[in-house]
Formats: structure tokens, sequence, C-alpha cells
């Protein structure tokens, strides 16, 4: 059984769509940083997207466990011609496509970016190599909010809508197990 820890970066403090926008996290809540680390499994992988702020946040959680190198294929949904806009923003100048995007998501990208389906496929790619190449093995994958709701939604069974109904906080853990060909969800978003 592989068991996997998704955390959500720490907070950028940004109002725009950030998916591919290089952003820092703000990692000054040392607090949090150590119940975090303290409630995920000491003997687990780290691992997470290529995006700054999930290497700062996986390299803070990596003291005293293996840590791998990141992977593109975790990084957040890219948007595009959305990136850095607000949603307010994205909706006066892509009203009828933006409005797709977020109330059936799936097939709809924005201009020059990956629809939903796509980037689930993405991640799901990259967590299925984590899971054949590390097997029976505690995984803490440091992610995105899209890319993190993609596997919740796999593992769920769910609509990509049912799934962005969830609430992702920055920090918080949720747990997916895989085992043989069955996926079960442990828990979204738990903050510690």
């Amino acid at each position: 059984m592989s068991r996997f820890w998704f955390v959500r970066h720490g907070p950028t403090h940004r109002d725009g769509l950030i998916g591919w926008t290089d952003a820092p996290a703000d990692l000054s809540d040392l607090a949090a940083l150590e119940r975090l680390n303290a409630h995920l499994p000491q003997e687990a992988l780290v691992i997470s997207s290529d995006l700054i702020r999930c290497v700062a946040t996986a390299d803070a959680l990596a003291t005293g466990r293996k840590r791998l190198p990141s992977d593109p294929d975790l990084r957040e949904l890219h948007f595009g011609d959305w990136e850095d806009r607000t949603f307010k923003q994205v909706a006066q100048t892509h009203a009828e496509l933006s409005r797709a995007y977020w109330s059936d998501p799936g097939p709809h990208a924005p201009p020059n970016g990956e629809s939903w389906d796509a980037a689930a496929a993405r991640v799901s790619r990259g967590v299925d190599r984590l899971r054949e190449a590390h097997p029976d093995t505690d995984i803490i994958v440091v992610a995105h909010f899209g890319a993190i709701l993609t596997q919740v939604q796999r593992a769920a069974g769910m609509s990509a809508k049912a799934a962005l109904s969830f609430k992702i906080d920055n920090l918080s853990v949720t747990r997916l197990e895989h085992m043989g060909t069955a996926w079960r969800v442990l828990g979204v978003n738990h903050t510690v």
C-alpha cells in the first residue's frame, strides 16, 4: 500500500491565478511548520512540484527525511494568459470561457493554458511514477490546490466540479492511499 500525504505549499499572499507563476511561499510561521512536521511520518519520502513555493515548503519539511528531486508533473494547473490575473480581471476579458472553466471544469482551457483534464492527467502521471518507484511507502507530496484536488477527484471517483467544492488550505494535509488498483481518501484539508 502506498500512502500519500499531500501538503499544500505555504501561502503566497497573491490575489491572482498563479498556477505556473513562480511566486515564493511565506514560511515565516515556524510554529505551523513545526506542527505540520510533527504530524507527518518521519520515515516518509518528500517530493514537491518544481515551483519555488513548493520547493521551499518541501525543503522545510525534509529535515531527517529523504528528499526526492522536484517533479514538474506535480505543478499547479497552467492558467496560460490568465496567469497572475484576478478572477475579476479574467471574467472581464473572457466572461464565457471563465464561467465554463469554473462551472464545468474538465475540457475547458484558458488561452495558452491547460484544461483541468490535462492537468489531472499530468499530475496523475507523476503520482503513478512515485507509486511504482516507491511501493509500500509513505510519500509527502508538497503541491498546489488544483494538483491536490485532481488526486482527490481520482481517489474518490468524483467529478472535477465536485472536487472543486473542497477547500485546500495552505500547509494543510490531504491523505490518500493506494492498494492494488483501488484508491481511498482518508482525509482532505486537515490542518494541524
